[in-house]
């Protein structure tokens, strides 16, 4: 089965994220240029990518960069914890992130499984 990536929901919020993350890492100290705010941009850039990377595949390989995407997500927002206890960022700011990274690690598992069903089918 074929996904047009721009339609998936997890691919809106995955953009949704990378545009709020290169927005919040361009406050960073400059110390922080090419590490920490270097790796949250990447974290963030990797998760719309790999769902569209291979949305145009077979559901068994599409479920591989599905995971991909959500273990940026896990990496993504251990590092916006590290911002916020270096104080980068305000708790608000760190609340209102981490719920969109969670909203988007419920839906993609969601999307995974139903793809592992329909596999099973």
């Amino acid at each position: 089965m074929i996904h047009n990536f721009k339609n998936l929901k997890i691919w809106i919020i995955a953009m949704d994220i990378a545009n709020d993350i290169y927005k919040l890492t361009s406050t960073f100290p400059k110390s922080e240029v090419y590490s920490l705010a270097s790796q949250m941009n990447r974290c963030s850039v990797s998760m719309p990518s790999n769902i569209a990377e291979d949305s145009n595949r077979e559901n068994k390989h599409f479920q591989h960069y599905l995971n991909i995407s959500l273990g940026s997500s896990f990496e993504l927002q251990t590092q916006l914890l590290i911002a916020f206890q270096n104080n980068y960022l305000s708790e608000e700011k760190t609340t209102e992130l981490e719920n969109k990274l969670i909203e988007f690690q419920k839906m993609t598992t969601g999307f995974i499984n139903k793809l592992d069903n329909n596999l099973s089918s």
